[in-house]
């Protein structure tokens, strides 16, 4: 309770939920998220609740522990322990820490008095929307305006937990050779997308067969539409291998879907990354599939710094978004997101598209994608790059691919990509 209750006052402070994790050491660190994701999924009914039970907000040691257990406590259905349990252990954990010992009793008075009138006090937080929702009031209404018809529901598939689903590496194996590869291992896995696997339960990676060999990679089954939409149909203009620039390329996932995905030999891939300590994730990635491209550090929307002048056949640009899309796997994101960052972030999208579409040749093609479900980063953006550049046709596209959550009575999911994350996709062709 105490770690986790510490993770959440380093991420009000502004520190993103990786970090904060990180700093918890190893073998308590996959209890200390599990529940601190809990935790960021119901922060606003647990804030709600805090209201209601003080009138002043407590310091943030004292708050971030009270708020904790109220967002594990509220629901007793979802609750990890009983509720008693729970108040037991954040009276304790005030007590020990000496940040907050000074606040046990308060923190002690204000659970029993939830204990006692918790139903009553949970109905009296329904009428906030942030308490209902668990997300802030600007992100609400900004997906009310965005997708009038379905913004309920990507509320509520943000606050479900997201499946574990793998890429199969096809230069390596195929989805139903590896599916019965996992049967055998007794894991239960559904076929999503072109190449993908979800598993019925996440499992850490080093207990699925085939991950050192590099027959799998962990990714979203919406994030790997992006290279067939980029490579499919595209043919080379000569008898050499098709040049492919990945923009935006750390960890690097969607550079080695571009080699699996690509027959040997047909495609060059360059890898680029403005964060250097990131670049290297691209080569780990690479080395386990047993692949190789060409990673510079540098930034993409400064091509002068790094392009040799030569058009590119294929640009894929996943740019820096809100990850508005993903906040099931990083709850962290709805609360240290302000709305500013959208436009700031639309900025930067724009600046490069501008600076990588001068890159693609005649006939070629540029992949725009983001992780978000605003419409500033995905449609509006594009609207605004095509009426700016007469050059560019936009070819068919998913467009804005909303978070899923849901199986039907045979535990298959609802639709062909399974349960996926939010993300926008537009194809733009050079004329």
């Amino acid at each position: 309770m105490q770690l986790t209750a510490a993770a959440l006052a380093s991420i009000r402070s502004g520190v993103s939920g990786s970090v904060a994790f990180e700093a918890v050491e190893p073998g308590l660190r996959p209890g200390v998220q599990a529940l601190g994701f809990q935790v960021l999924r119901w922060l606003g009914r647990a804030e709600a609740l805090r209201r209601q039970l003080a009138k002043r907000t407590p310091p943030p040691a004292a708050d971030a522990l009270l708020c904790t257990a109220l967002a594990l406590a509220w629901d007793a259905a979802r609750s990890p322990y009983e509720p008693f349990t729970l108040v037991d252990q954040a009276v304790e954990a005030a007590k020990r820490n000496p940040g907050t010992r000074a606040q046990a009793s308060f923190i002690n008075a204000c659970l029993r008095r939830f204990l006692r009138e918790r139903d009553e006090l949970v109905a009296a937080t329904e009428r906030e929307p942030v308490a209902q929702w668990n997300h802030p009031r600007w992100w609400i209404e900004r997906l009310k305006r965005d997708h009038p018809r379905e913004w309920q529901r990507v509320l509520s598939a943000d606050n479900m937990q997201a499946p574990m689903t793998l890429r199969v590496n096809v230069r390596k194996t195929d989805v139903a050779s590896f599916q019965r590869a996992l049967e055998a291992a007794r894991l239960q896995a559904v076929p999503v997308g072109p190449s993908g696997l979800q598993l019925a339960r996440a499992r850490p990676v080093q207990q699925l067969p085939g991950f050192p060999e590099g027959e799998f990679s962990v990714q979203d089954a919406a994030a790997q539409l992006a290279a067939p939409l980029l490579l499919d149909g595209l043919r080379p203009q000569g008898p050499s291998p098709m040049r492919v620039l990945d923009a935006c390329a750390a960890p690097g996932g969607k550079t080695a879907h571009l080699l699996e995905f690509a027959a040997p030999g047909t495609i060059e891939v360059t890898a680029l990354e403005v964060d250097a300590a990131r670049s290297r994730r691209i080569d780990e990635t690479l080395a386990r599939l047993s692949m190789s491209a060409k990673v510079v550090v540098a930034d993409a929307s400064r091509p002068a710094q790094w392009w040799d002048g030569v058009p590119f056949d294929a640009i894929l640009l996943d740019a820096p978004c809100t990850a508005s899309g993903i906040v099931r796997r990083h709850p962290d994101v709805r609360w240290l997101r302000r709305e500013s960052d959208i436009e700031q972030l639309a900025l930067q999208q724009a600046m490069l598209l501008a600076g990588l579409w001068p890159l693609v040749r005649q006939g070629g093609r540029l992949l725009y994608c983001t992780c978000s479900v605003f419409r500033e980063e995905g449609s509006h953006q594009i609207e605004a790059f095509l009426a700016h550049n007469t050059d560019a046709r936009l070819l068919p596209s998913p467009g804005h691919l909303l978070p899923q959550s849901g199986v039907n009575a045979r535990g298959v999911p609802d639709n062909p990509l399974g349960d996926h994350d939010g993300f926008f996709y537009a194809l733009l062709e050079k004329l």
